[in-house]
């Protein structure tokens, strides 16, 4: 798949966009894009396994989990910090998302899966603070 960096940046921020309505529309809660807002991104990853529980969470509704709120993170951090989203087809069977930012890159969406599929324990505030602070200069 082959996509302009103008259409992969259209799609992260619309997939952000959508993080906000899903969660306002399942749990109430209102995400309002700031960098306080984030640590509710990691309350609102425990929801979504609490709700759904029963019915063990599809490798589709985790994929689609883990990218809008990783597009969610990955857009304040844009606009904190700045960087570009880049489509990364390295490996043909799995490609990613990320988010390139002065020669680093941030797996906002990666982070989002451990603690929603491997640890509940990771914060992805935590990821989202060492990215930012990793870039104050």
């Amino acid at each position: 798949m082959q996509m302009t960096r103008e259409e992969l940046e259209n799609l992260m921020a619309d997939s952000a966009h959508n993080a906000i309505v899903a969660t306002r529309e399942e749990f109430g809660i209102e995400l309002d894009n700031s960098v306080d807002s984030v640590a509710q991104v990691d309350e609102v990853i425990l929801k979504w396994l609490e709700r759904y529980k029963d019915k063990s969470l599809e490798n589709n509704a985790v994929f689609t989990l883990c990218n809008l709120y990783g597009a969610y993170v990955g857009e304040i951090f844009r606009k904190l910090v700045g960087g570009h989203w880049h489509y990364d087809q390295s490996n043909p069977d799995t490609p990613y998302v990320v988010l390139e930012y002065a020669g680093h890159t941030y797996a906002f969406a990666g982070i989002c899966y451990q603690r929603l599929v491997n640890d509940s324990q990771i914060s992805v505030k935590s990821y989202f603070d060492q990215a930012v602070s990793n870039n104050a200069q």
